[in-house]
């Protein structure tokens, strides 16, 4: 009886397992079946998006795209036509559509913070397009990626939504799903094939991130009440609102104070999209210098073009004292230690100036530090009134000690900068 009893224990143990390879069979045929359904409904008004260079024909860049009205207006990605809103005189941008049509566009406006733009093509009728969707998904739903990967044709990835990213100061969706290269700027749809996103960027492993459709959304309604000037003058103010909008945050945040190895003090700000990492030698028995530091950094970027990108932010504080060495020697390395400073952004003589540097003894209000700082400058040549800024400074008041902080941020604006100057020189001191 007992036997009896263990058999059909084991005979339900695996139809219960049957039954779940069965459902999960089905489901992921059913994925199938409903993505390709969604494709042949959605391809009309599918693109691929091709930067070509006037000099060569050939194609510099491609991308991907979707019409979102029936007039013609397509909406890809920045970063895909980045080149054309920078040099417009040396390439053009031509679509592609699924059944092998293609023209030119012209580009219309643009979210350069958002990694957003607006092309148009010519329309003689009006056209099928993407609806937008009207509300946000919810979490663990099944979403859908199209795009155009690696020049292959135009595919359909199933994929999860799984909220914001959470560590990001410009809202950005996780998507798990396999967004290749070539799939930037196509949509990312729900099950009633409306968009809730669009395609910009992966991690790899199956992760990946899309622009909510929110951003899409304000940037065609602001392009129906009035289209930009230029496309370089509207990509100067969104650069000046979105620095001012991080700096401001940031200067109204707290500011925990922290300790630094045995005597620095040091500011860490509170908030989610700037993280810090720590590190020491408190191991190495035969370090002449123990050091301790504290990197801190805004995990994102906006891309200008491939050799340019701004809005970032990093911050380093390093603590040294001296072991069993002099103080003639000590100040010997740690002359080699802060000499390695240098810009946290990408950008070249295209772009920026040359570095303006000023040199100054600061000693801040709490006179708890003496400090030789060094404050540089270099200005934006396209948008005018943004700077890169770089900050060092070093103390000078102890013979065998030393506290080093270091911070960098890119595109910002001069009051902005001198504000968050400011804070930060007064939040650093000894114990």
């Amino acid at each position: 009886m007992a036997q009896w009893s263990e058999q059909l224990l084991i005979g339900k143990q695996m139809k219960a397992f049957f039954t779940l390879v069965f459902i999960i069979l089905s489901s992921s045929s059913y994925a199938e079946e409903q993505a390709e359904q969604l494709f042949n409904q959605l391809k009309p008004s599918l693109y691929q998006i091709k930067l070509i260079d006037i000099a060569s024909g050939e194609k510099s860049s491609i991308g991907s795209g979707f019409q979102i009205s029936d007039d013609g207006i397509i909406a890809t990605n920045y970063h895909v036509i980045s080149s054309y809103a920078l040099h417009p005189k040396k390439y053009r941008i031509e679509y592609l559509d699924h059944q092998g049509n293609k023209g030119d566009v012209s580009l219309q406006s643009v979210d350069v913070i958002n990694d957003l733009a607006l092309v148009r093509r010519d329309t003689e009728q009006d056209m099928p397009y993407f609806q937008l969707s009207e509300s946000t998904p919810k979490n663990g739903e099944q979403l859908f990626s199209l795009g155009n990967p690696h020049d292959l044709g135009m595919i359909v990835v199933p994929g999860t939504y799984n909220g914001l990213k959470k560590e990001s100061f410009n809202d950005r969706i996780h998507f798990t799903g396999s967004i290749n290269s070539g799939m930037s700027g196509g949509p990312v749809v729900n099950k009633q094939a409306k968009v809730v996103g669009v395609n910009v960027a992966t991690s790899g492993n199956a992760i990946g991130f899309l622009v909510p459709h929110d951003k899409l959304i304000n940037l065609y309604q602001a392009f129906l009440k009035s289209a930009p000037e230029s496309i370089e003058k509207q990509m100067a103010e969104q650069l000046m609102a979105s620095q001012n909008k991080l700096i401001t945050t940031i200067l109204n945040s707290p500011w925990q104070a922290k300790q630094l190895g045995e005597n620095g003090i040091i500011p860490i700000i509170d908030v989610p999209f700037i993280r810090c990492w720590g590190d020491s030698n408190t191991d190495k028995t035969d370090a002449l210098i123990l050091t301790a530091v504290a990197n801190c950094s805004l995990d994102e970027n906006t891309y200008i073009s491939s050799r340019f990108f701004t809005g970032t932010m990093e911050i380093e504080f390093r603590t040294m004292q001296a072991k069993d060495i002099g103080a003639n020697k000590f100040y010997h390395l740690y002359q080699q230690q802060i000499s390695r400073a240098g810009a946290g952004n990408r950008a070249n003589k295209e772009n920026v100036t040359e570095y303006q540097c000023h040199h100054d003894l600061v000693m801040p209000d709490n006179q708890a530090i003496t400090n030789k700082s060094i404050f540089c400058t270099r200005a934006y040549k396209k948008f005018p009134d943004l700077f890169d800024v770089l900050y060092l400074s070093a103390s000078i008041d102890q013979e065998t000690q030393a506290l080093v902080s270091h911070f960098t941020i890119a595109g910002v604006n001069q009051e902005n900068a001198l504000a968050f100057t400011r804070k930060f020189m007064e939040a650093v001191s000894w114990k």
